[in-house]
Formats: C-alpha cells, structure tokens, sequence
C-alpha cells in the first residue's frame, strides 16, 4: 500500500473518531452493512477524501464537505469516478 494510501486511511481513521465528523462513521457502518468488508470500506472513503483534496488543489480551492459527503454518499463505486485523481488505485 503506498504511503499516500496509508495517509488517506489514517485521515479517515481520525474523522471515524472524530465528534466533528459522524457521517464519515455512518458511511462505514453503511458500506460494511452491504458487505464490504472493513479494509476495504477504508479503502474506498479514503479515494473519496484523495478525490475532493485533489480537486480542492486543482481549482485552489478551501476544503468542501458538502462535496465529501456527496462523495461518499455514493459509495461504494462500482466502478471507478471518472477524474484526473492521483490517489485513485494507489
């Protein structure tokens, strides 16, 4: 797993704790309820957090968490987001 990967999780593994953030929590509890298995519901929160910070560096631009949340509200991906996303498939 790439060291960008392992950021991207720990990150989420902060907002799984955080009061700040319980939509990130209900997100896991949603993707392992429909059978996704822990690793990779992580997984996959974490391309969306590496999708809306590479689109928040490529229109300089602050951090929008209407833009996560619809992000990982359409988790799980069947298949990849169309996009310019570095971290995507690391």
């Amino acid at each position: 797993m790439s060291e960008i990967l392992n950021g991207l999780i720990q990150a989420i593994d902060e907002q799984l704790q955080s009061p700040q953030t319980p939509y990130v929590r209900m997100t896991l509890e949603r993707l392992l309820a429909l059978g996704l298995n822990e690793q990779q519901a992580r997984e996959e929160m974490a391309d969306c957090l590496g999708e809306e910070l590479d689109d928040m560096l490529a229109k300089s631009r602050p951090f929008e968490e209407k833009s996560y949340r619809a992000l990982l509200d359409a988790l799980p991906w069947e298949e990849a987001p169309e996009s310019n996303n570095p971290f995507q498939n690391l």
